[in-house]
């Protein structure tokens, strides 16, 4: 363990990544997915977030169980539209003049 970094003890089920990648559409957007519900579930905070919400997860690694529940329709996530409203949510409010 160096740098707080974790390398998972195996590799991640192929299959898992191209189901979940048809699933999600953007690469971008599904490792991103993958690596925050990876850190919820290594938490281990007790939270209901650090549970699994998938039945089987014997022998399977976080990001295996992560990919497995946005396959089976375990989580949600909202992604804008386009490049416009992803720039609007980020961008600060003008403020307006007023008269005196």
């Amino acid at each position: 363990l160096r740098g707080g970094l974790r390398y998972p003890a195996r590799p991640v089920n192929s299959d898992y990544m191209k189901q979940a990648l048809i699933k999600v559409g953007n690469p971008n957007v599904l490792v991103n997915l993958v690596s925050r519900r990876v850190r919820q579930l290594t938490s281990g905070t007790g939270g209901g977030s650090s549970r699994p919400l998938i039945a089987d997860t014997a022998n399977m690694g976080a990001a295996d169980i992560a990919l497995l529940e946005i396959i089976e329709d375990k989580m949600a996530w909202d992604v804008p539209s386009g490049p416009e409203e992803a720039e609007a949510s980020h961008a600060p409010k003008k403020k307006r003049k007023t008269a005196a």
